[in-house]
């Protein structure tokens, strides 16, 4: 007889929870705990589980490894690309009504999928995504996009062209580089770098003819910080530490990252930047998290551990406790069911900055792993709804399945799912001297520069998989994100 979803999940939880007990038990540092808006948020070291299971046998010991998380990533991966309607709305570009940058956000996803499970299958994909959407002139510009494009929008881009330069992607075969990409960029936007307002900073909107041509936000800023501090750690070009410099310092000198270390919105230029919408976002607070600490990563200053950590305390509000372990909330809307199409992606850029942030910052890892591993937990654990498989993921981390299914859903789980990866795994590369014209930087012919342990994405569960096999597919792609979800260590 074949066990209902609701049945495998409880009699899953039950033998992985007693298996988990033992291995999570010995980190049981005390909980901090921080209010915001009826909730509380914080990161913490608290163990998911407390007992032991000493001497018992585990049944199911080809989960508690990283094949079960890769497993869960390519479950969730599958689902994320089902968004993409061919090429109809342009190589790479998701659907209406997605706008185009969480295209890009996607793309920059799945380079972490292959760098972090091994699975290749979808490169081709991505290459002709970030090719194809450089256009002619290599700068993330295409003429079907420039009427609306932001700052942020070509910056987040170029952040996936950067990703792909560090983690070595392989590049199609007569293309710019990845790494030229993102310089191409960086140029840019260097030269609207805007003194007439302010006293600095990038404007929202590239064009004075579009809504918010007014507006300096901290996501553009931010985003030019973040490409020039890693710019400057894969270059070693001081310029791109200067201008790193710069954009932190603008963007702290007009209150958009406060005394307390919050990042707020934007500031209109009508104001000379002095009034200030003060909401936050969890992806605007991890941008500079990752900036600061790549930075520190690259030059040694001091300063840069104490921003670093002080923008991750000022980042627990993004965390609640749920009893077993802190999970990641997207506070400005999650919990009154307000989030939109863009905003159900942000974990998504929070998770994998933080993942990435773990990778440089040895002095931040233990507190970030800690909520990585319980939000991905609660990400995979609720991806059981959706249009046939039973498999895709809601937009809320902190109960079951909540309805509410998306692109940015699914790309907010896969990078919490593929942040526990990146943890386990080294750091960004650093370019070669002189390659800095064609192909990837270091690309290799088909395996990832990163190393991570466990079996390759492709292969089954592990021992585990036997006792599964006369459910049905459905159960089966249910028991990947599941195991995942039970299992992250």
């Amino acid at each position: 007889m074949v066990q209902s979803p609701h049945s495998l999940l409880a009699a899953f939880e039950l033998e992985v929870a007693t298996i988990m007990m033992d291995i999570l038990s010995s980190d049981n540092r005390p909980r901090k705990s921080f209010p915001h808006q009826q909730l509380q948020y914080a990161f913490s070291t608290t163990p998911l589980y407390s007992a032991s299971l000493a001497g018992q046998s585990n049944p199911f010991s080809g989960y508690i490894s990283g094949s079960s998380i890769k497993s869960a990533a390519k479950t969730i991966a599958k689902d994320l690309l089902s968004y993409f309607e061919g090429d109809e709305y342009g190589v790479g570009l998701l659907p209406d009504p997605y706008y185009w940058f969480e295209s890009g956000l996607v793309w920059a996803g799945m380079i972490d999928y292959w760098a972090y499970t091994g699975d290749g299958q979808y490169n081709d994909r991505v290459q002709a995504a970030l090719v194809a959407q450089a256009a002619s002139d290599n700068d993330y510009m295409p003429p079907n996009q420039t009427k609306s494009e932001g700052n942020d929008d070509q910056g987040l881009w170029a952040l996936a062209a950067m990703n792909a330069a560090e983690k070595g992607f392989p590049s199609s075969d007569g293309s710019t580089s990845w790494l030229d990409l993102a310089k191409n960029v960086f140029d840019e936007q260097v030269e609207r770098w805007d003194t007439t307002t302010c006293k600095g900073g990038l404007r929202w909107q590239i064009f004075s003819f579009n809504q918010g041509y007014d507006y300096k936000n901290s996501q553009s800023n931010g985003v030019f910080f973040q490409l020039a501090a890693r710019l400057a750690a894969f270059t070693g070009n001081s310029t791109y530490v200067d201008w790193a410099e710069k954009a932190y310092d603008w963007t702290k000198s007009v209150g958009l990252i406060s005394k307390h270390f919050e990042v707020f919105d934007g500031a209109h230029t009508t104001t000379n930047c002095s009034g200030k919408s003060r909401i936050q976002w969890s992806y605007l607070s991890a941008c500079f998290v990752y900036g600061s600490a790549v930075m520190y990563n690259h030059t040694s200053n001091p300063k840069w551990v104490n921003r670093t950590n002080s923008l991750l305390e000022a980042s627990q509000i993004f965390f609640t406790d749920t009893g077993s372990g802190e999970v990641m909330v997207e506070v400005a809307c999650e919990p009154h069911g307000t989030c939109d199409y863009d905003q159900f992606a942000f974990k998504g850029l929070m998770a994998q900055w933080l993942g990435a942030t773990a990778q440089v910052a040895p002095y931040a890892s233990d507190n970030i792993t800690a909520s990585l591993r319980s939000s991905a937990k609660a990400a995979a654990r609720q991806c059981t709804g959706g249009r046939t498989k039973g498999t895709e993921c809601g937009s809320r981390w902190t109960g079951s399945f909540d309805g509410s299914t998306g692109a940015g859903q699914e790309l907010s789980a896969m990078n919490v799912v593929l942040a526990n990866l990146a943890v386990k795994s080294t750091g960004s590369a650093k370019a070669s001297s002189g390659n800095t014209t064609s192909g990837a930087v270091g690309a290799p012919s088909s395996t990832p520069s990163s190393t991570v342990s466990g079996s390759a994405a492709s292969q089954t569960a592990g021992s585990g998989s036997a006792a599964i096999r006369h459910l049905t597919a459905r159960s089966v792609a249910l028991c990947s994100v599941l195991a995942a979800a039970l299992c992250i260590l």
